[in-house]
């Protein structure tokens, strides 16, 4: 079917920040690995590390989590800028994984505007908080709900859009944008109830689904989400046309 674009005048699903709770942060570190590289210098003139960062890892954990919850034992996030192919992506040392790495690209980093990198930002330090079923989660849903996490923080890609096509596990903002059709469905927290239900034992689709979403299958729920796009792009595309044929009426009269 059709994407539908994010109107540019859209407001996000969330400000910025969100801190419903004062989690512990972790030790941040930032290493630059090319201090005269254009990407280093868009970085440290947008981006203030001490305050910056602390407010994406809250806004990261207050999605996930509330104070109560069993979290990852995360103590270090260290952020790697330096000159390699991609955008980014997140580790553990291989010492000690509550330890983690973010490397990022400075080539990306080069030219791109401030909500931008915060997003890439936002969306890696997911990856250092959230549950994976012991290593065993669809990673179609791993990242989708790190792309849930930066659409509710306020910092989705102006690219980005809602659309249904193939599964529902392409992960990214394909999944992300499902999973926001949940949580609106079944209520504040469904996406933390999800990522709760991947702390322990092998991923199972049918059981984290079901004890997340009122015991219905996720096939089901992604032709549901079809069927609301649909709709949702029928009404865009019925108040355009009211509102173009009452700009012509009104340019008809103007002329009489």
């Amino acid at each position: 079917m059709p994407a539908i674009p994010r109107p540019e005048h859209e407001t996000s699903p969330a400000t910025l920040p969100i801190r419903k709770h004062r989690f512990e942060t972790p030790k941040l570190r930032v290493h630059l690995e090319d201090i005269s590289h254009e990407g280093t210098s868009n970085f440290l003139s947008n981006i203030k590390g001490n305050e910056d960062l602390d407010t994406q890892v809250q806004n990261v954990l207050n999605l996930l989590y509330t104070p109560d919850s069993h979290r990852p034992g995360t103590r270090s996030v260290t952020f790697i800028l330096r000159d390699m192919g991609g955008v980014a992506y997140t580790t553990g040392m291989y010492l000690d994984d509550d330890h983690k790495e973010i490397h990022i690209s400075l080539a990306y980093f080069k030219n791109k505007p401030r909500d931008e990198m915060l997003g890439v930002i936002c969306h890696e330090l997911v990856h250092c908080f959230q549950w994976n079923a012991e290593g065993t989660c669809n990673g179609g849903l791993i990242e989708g709900i790190a792309d849930w996490v930066r659409l509710r923080a306020g910092l989705a890609a102006k690219h980005w859009k809602q659309e249904a096509d193939g599964d529902w596990d392409g992960g990214y903002q394909h999944t992300g944008f499902f999973l926001e059709y949940l949580e609106n469905r079944f209520g504040p927290g469904t996406v933390r109830k999800i990522n709760i239900c991947l702390r322990k034992g092998k991923y199972d689709e049918k059981d984290v689904f079901g004890s997340c979403c009122e015991g219905h299958k996720v096939d089901e729920l992604w032709e549901d989400y079809r069927e609301h796009l649909k709709k949702k792009k029928k009404h865009e595309d019925d108040e355009k046309a009211a509102s173009e044929a009452k700009a012509a009426q009104d340019e008809d009269e103007h002329e009489r």
